[in-house]
């Protein structure tokens, strides 16, 4: 399962190395293609990691969500965000869905989890525009 996740993010880098082009990487400098390319590459073992994550939870879980793919469960983590009120005080724009729950679940979050981490950002926001005035 590892080599199989592996193989795919390889896969993915070669693909993009071997269609770079200076042209198509818009850059004119030779160290600015490496580090696109480094970016990329630590982008791709992420997204290994997450595939790795959402993969073993579904073999935990009885069903075979369509929203436990990489692609998927980011787009449906990036629905939680944060607002600020009237009063100034960031806060979770919505309650933590059910699926959110499930895709948190792979690495070890739950929802307390999330409000725990909004709430110190928030704090931390607080401290940081009174720092500014």
């Amino acid at each position: 399962d590892l080599y199989y996740s592996r193989d795919a993010s390889e896969k993915l880098f070669r693909g993009d190395k071997s269609y770079l082009g200076n042209k198509s990487e818009r850059t004119y400098y030779t160290e600015s293609t490496e580090a696109k390319i480094f970016v990329e590459f630590v982008a791709l073992i992420v997204r290994n990691r997450i595939y790795t994550k959402l993969k073993e939870e579904l073999e935990r879980i009885d069903e075979k969500p369509n929203y436990m793919t990489v692609p998927a469960a980011i787009r449906e983590l990036e629905k939680i965000e944060m607002i600020r009120g009237h009063d100034q005080i960031y806060r979770l724009d919505h309650a933590v869905t059910r699926t959110q729950k499930t895709i948190l679940k792979a690495f070890g979050m739950d929802a307390a989890y999330v409000k725990h981490r909004a709430d110190r950002i928030s704090e931390q926001l607080k401290i940081a525009d009174n720092i500014g005035r």
